[in-house]
Order: structure tokens, then C-alpha cells, then sequence
């Protein structure tokens, strides 16, 4: 029987890179079992130039390269076999944002991402232009913003386009796009499995000019989305030994990706996906009945509805506070890991009060559209009379994740959006069973999380390179070929938990005029 190392040789591999907020990923896969072979990074920040978040390309170029060489060397030191072609790559990123580019190529503006809120104007008058909600980080905002600011670059514009479907383009010389990542750039009609062409009318309308022609082909999970180009190769590779011509599947943003590595594209599931932001992704058995500033409409990768509630802020201020108490322990004399210490911190948020003991944490490093914010304060607040224990601490930190999140989940439950079970991915769920319970509590509905959930994007990338010209729906394909025999665990809410948030969230909705208040004034 043929091992990793015959695959890996043979090309029976997908690959999967998904450019995260603060680390780009590779990960490679047997296509057939699914099963992780070798993993690569890289770390990366995004910076505060002229108010706005950006990346520099070069460091999307850099960061790129590196994470593919790391796969490379993983697999190597695993199973012997330096890999030079794969069955297939995917490439996603953190979705929305704006990457305009000209008649070259080339871009004429610094990329701005999800993370601005400067498109506040734009959102707005689109929002009533078409009818459904245009959050502020949407590319169609980003793009009409500009064209309200009378920004230079803008009689330049020959396409505009996400982070995935730049790298693609680059690697393929293909300008598409995977539908769910699509689907935050423009409103998807999710029966023609394209941008919703009475929307764009109305919008050229409006504006003048040729939206479509803007915007990147929209393509379903499966389709051909091109092959690697030799300079596409020679980009991710600079070594020379990647081979051209290994198909590509469509280009995805984060979201879709979470979907497909949590198993939740069916209605009546859900995945929550938390990293330096956190979203929610539920699958809707039916069209809301409102329009909602706190839910997008987007899609899953194979095209069908889905209601998200995206949050700019997830885990990073988590982040900041275990780091504090692993500098603590060093000073001490007692260094651990990261694992060790956050592994550490997190069963002792177990044994906080259910409430946290009064305690309130703010996790907004940036603006907060769903919170009314247009830039972030972190805070910490308690009143004399809170309990300030460091499980309380700690669970006040891990509920501050989850706080703005819960305020759109509250809005779906109130449209009669009902769940299953959500699934959950991200490296706050690697300590089992913490971070997992109590967003069973602050949901209140069963929580699942794999044995992939560590993985999370780049891995589900990869599942969707392998399911590249497949003969079956999406949803079967994961559930017959992909989660079939998965370790998948699953916590039902605590009610002692569900009542205990319900406190800690009435305190944090009350508490965003103290958030407002400190982004006034500090």
C-alpha cells in the first residue's frame, strides 16, 4: 500500500495557502484522504499608513514564498520527498478590502483591507441604493468611497479585486474569483451563481460607468480556474523546481474556507472562525426578512445563501493578555510555551464565575462597525464591588472575544434562524474543551470542533483544491468524503454558562457608551 511519501511524489496532493491577518499558511494534503501531510508559515502585520490598514505587496510576495518553502521542508523532514507538483492548489485570503489595479496589472492604490472603516458615506448610500445591507469593509464600498473622495487613482481603474484574487491572478493569469469570497465584493444572486445584475444596474446608473467589467468572473467550487503559469512557478518557487501547469481551484476568502474546514455548507449549520477578527457563517434555509447593519448576505463557496456576522476584532487582545502572563512567568523564572501558557489560562477561566464576576473586557483594537465604532480602545473595566480573580480574568478575556459577535447572532435569532450546531476553527480552540464551552454558553447552541480546527483555513483551502472537477455537490462531498469519519467533538451549553453570559452581555452592551466615551477622549 502507498504511503505520504508516493503521493507526495506522485503529485496526488492538494495544496492549499490562505493569506491570513497575521499569518500566512500552507498546507498540504493526501486529495484522497484528506489527511495533513506538511504545513508551512508566515508571520506577518499589517501597518497604519495615512489612517488606513495595508499590507505592502512585497510582503505578500515574501511571505508567500516563505510559507511555501516551509511546506516544502515539512514535507521533506516527515516523509523524505521534497514535493514539485501537486494534484491541485488553492489559494485564499482574508476577504473584502480593495487592491485596484490598471491596464497592467499594476497596482494604483496602497491595498486597503477589511480592517478600515473609512467607508462609512459609501456604505451608507449604497445600502439604500440597492437595498441590502453594504457593510463598510465590502470592496464596493472601498471603491465608491473612493470615488467620492475624488481620489486620484480612480479614472485609472481597469479592475479591482480581493488579496486571493490578486495572488491568483499573478500565479494564473486568470481574473476570477470563488463565489463566497465574490460575494464580498458585490451582492451574489445566489440562483444564477453570479453578481446580482439588476443590483449592478442600478448601481451604473447611479454612478456611471461599467461595474461589471471591474469586477473578476465569479466562479462555484469545482470549477477550472486555470493552471500555474511558468511565471506563476517562479513566484512561488524562486528555487525553480515547482513545475507549471497544476490546476488551480477557484481563489476563496477566509470565510468560505472556515466553512468548508468545519463541515458547515448545509442549512441550519453554522461555523464561527476566530483569529485577529472573529465571524460567524450560517447557512439560511430562508431569506431574512429585513435588511440588518449587522448581517452581511454572502454565500458558501458553492454559491448558496449564507447570513455572517463578521466582527474586526477577535483574539488579538486575547493574545496580548496571555502574553502578558507568559512574560509574568518568565520574569518568575518559570517560562513555558505558548501552548503551556495559554493552556494554563484557559482552564483557569473554568473555574471563573459564570458571569466572570462582574468583569468586562473589550477586545476592540479597531473600529467596531456592528458596536457603532469607528476605532478601537482596548479595555478592561470592573466596578468596586467585581470579583477580580484570575479566572474572572480570564473568562471576562474570552468572553470580550465573543461579545460583539453575540450582538448580531442575537439579531438571527430574532429573524427565527435556527441552528444545529455551529462549528468552530481557530488556534483559540486548540485547548480542548475551553474556549469551545463557553461559546456553547455565549451562543447557546451545541458547539463542534475537529480534530482540524487548529488547521482551520489553509486546510479547508486545500479540501477545496482536491475537490477540484468533482462529480458531487459540495455539501455530500464533505459529509460522504471529507467529515465522514472525522474525530469531531461536540459540547452542549451549560446552562449554568448561557444565563452567565447572558448577565456578562447585558453589562457589555451597557458598558459600549464607556467604549465610546474612551474613543473620544483618548
Amino acid at each position: 500500500m502507498s504511503g505520504p511519501e508516493d503521493a507526495i511524489r506522485e503529485g496526488r496532493t492538494a495544496l492549499g495557502i490562505e493569506f491570513g491577518s497575521t499569518r500566512i499558511k500552507a498546507c498540504l494534503i493526501d486529495a484522497t484522504t484528506h489527511e495533513v501531510l506538511a504545513t508551512g508559515f508566515h508571520d506577518w502585520e499589517n501597518s497604519f499608513q495615512d489612517r488606513l490598514w495595508t499590507y505592502p505587496l512585497d510582503a505578500v510576495w515574501t511571505g508567500l514564498q516563505t510559507a511555501y518553502a516551509g511546506v516544502v521542508a515539512d514535507a521533506e523532514d516527515r516523509h523524505g520527498v521534497r514535493p514539485e507538483t501537486f494534484g491541485a492548489i488553492g489559494i485564499s485570503a482574508m476577504m473584502h478590502g480593495y487592491l485596484a489595479l490598471d491596464d497592467a496589472g499594476d497596482l494604483l492604490a496602497p491595498f486597503r483591507t477589511w480592517r478600515n472603516t473609512n467607508t462609512g458615506p459609501a456604505a451608507a448610500e449604497l445600502t439604500e441604493l440597492l437595498g441590502v445591507n453594504i457593510p463598510l469593509r465590502w470592496s464596493v464600498a472601498h471603491l465608491r468611497q473612493a470615488q467620492l473622495d475624488a481620489e486620484p487613482h480612480v479614472s485609472r481603474v481597469a479592475s479591482i479585486t480581493t488579496l486571493a484574487g490578486y495572488v491568483h491572478g499573478k500565479l494564473t493569469g486568470r481574473r476570477v474569483l470563488g463565489i463566497g469570497d465574490a460575494s464580498g465584493m458585490f451582492p451574489i444572486d445566489s440562483a444564477a451563481h453570479d453578481y446580482d445584475q439588476e443590483l449592478i444596474d442600478r448601481y451604473d446608473a447611479h454612478v456611471g460607468g461599467d461595474l461589471r467589467a471591474l469586477l473578476p468572473e465569479v466562479l462555484v467550487a469545482g470549477a477550472d480556474a486555470g493552471e500555474l503559469t511558468a511565471d506563476g512557478a517562479a513566484l512561488l518557487d524562486p528555487s525553480g523546481a515547482l513545475q507549471p501547469g497544476i490546476p488551480l481551484c477557484p481563489p476563496e476568502g477566509d470565510a468560505g474556507t472556515g466553512m468548508v474546514a468545519t463541515g458547515a455548507v448545509a442549512p441550519r449549520t453554522g461555523n464561527v472562525s476566530a483569529g485577529t477578527s472573529i465571524f460567524a457563517m450560517v447557512v439560511l434555509e430562508h431569506p431574512l426578512a429585513e435588511v440588518h447593519p449587522e448581517l452581511d448576505l454572502v454565500t458558501t463557496p458553492a454559491g448558496d445563501p449564507v447570513a455572517m456576522v463578521h466582527c474586526n476584532n477577535g483574539a488579538s487582545e486575547l493574545a496580548a493578555w496571555v502574553g502578558l502572563f507568559a512574560r509574568f512567568a518568565e520574569a518568575s523564572g518559570v517560562p513555558g510555551t505558548a501552548d503551556a501558557v495559554y493552556e494554563t489560562l484557559f482552564r483557569e477561566a473554568l473555574d471563573g464565575d459564570a458571569d466572570a464576576g462582574g468583569l468586562l473586557a473589550y477586545n476592540h483594537l479597531a473600529g467596531e462597525p456592528i458596536a457603532g465604532l469607528e476605532e478601537g480602545r482596548p479595555l478592561f473595566v470592573r466596578t468596586p464591588d467585581s470579583r477580580l480573580t484570575l479566572a474572572n480574568v480570564m473568562r471576562a478575556q474570552l468572553y470580550g472575544v465573543f461579545g460583539t459577535l453575540s450582538l448580531g447572532m442575537r439579531v438571527l435569532s430574532a429573524e427565527g434562524v435556527r441552528l444545529d450546531r455551529m462549528l468552530a476553527h481557530g488556534g483559540m480552540f486548540r485547548t480542548a474543551g475551553v474556549a469551545q464551552r463557553l461559546l456553547a454558553g455565549a451562543l447557546n447552541a451545541p458547539v463542534a470542533v475537529g480534530e482540524t480546527a487548529s488547521e482551520g483555513g489553509a486546510w479547508g483551502m486545500a479540501v477545496l483544491a482536491a475537490y477540484l472537477g468533482a462529480d458531487r455537490s459540495l455539501v455530500d462531498h464533505l459529509a460522504e468524503r471529507v467529515f465522514a469519519d472525522a474525530d469531531i467533538r461536540v459540547v452542549e451549553p451549560d446552562p449554568a454558562d448561557v444565563a452567565g453570559y447572558a448577565d456578562y452581555l447585558d453589562r457589555y452592551r451597557a458598558g459600549l457608551a464607556v467604549e465610546a466615551a474612551a474613543v473620544s477622549v483618548l
